[in-house]
């Protein structure tokens, strides 16, 4: 289970607003209890895909291992990645599962029309052959 507190959250969606029509992607930053996590910090990240961004997010490592370290600095953990499907479902692609990394959690959320519609979070098996949904708290308002 994920649970993701106010102040991250609002980052998050506030961000993938911003660069909408384009997807965007960062960093969740908090604690991990056994199979509880808690986000309680999230980092926005650029978008480095070279190419049309409306349906790909691409990640520099250098970004990743950055906020890796400030999590660590902190005494955090690097919990996930998160990013945003424009104008569509807030799923696992199969794009997504061919970049991702097995011990992270996956938040994807659909931005419908420049506006959070709904979110998703998914955890990739160690092969990255499927990800399953994995459950998200996340403020309501």
């Amino acid at each position: 289970m994920i649970e993701i507190e106010a102040n991250p959250w609002q980052t998050m969606v506030l961000h993938a607003e911003r660069v909408y029509p384009h997807e965007c992607c960062g960093a969740m930053l908090g604690r991990t209890q056994g199979q509880n996590k808690v986000v309680t910090e999230a980092v926005p990240l650029e978008n480095a895909y070279a190419g049309k961004q409306d349906d790909r997010y691409e990640l520099k490592p250098e970004d990743l291992l950055a906020a890796d370290q400030a999590a660590r600095a902190r005494g955090l953990d690097l919990i996930g990645i998160f990013h945003s499907h424009p104008d569509c479902d807030a799923y696992f692609s199969e794009t997504d599962l061919k970049n991702s990394c097995p011990w992270y959690s996956f938040v994807v959320l659909s931005i419908q029309n420049g506006k959070f519609d709904h979110a998703n979070s998914f955890l990739p098996d160690l092969d990255q052959t499927a990800a399953e949904p994995e459950e998200m708290i996340w403020p309501r308002s």
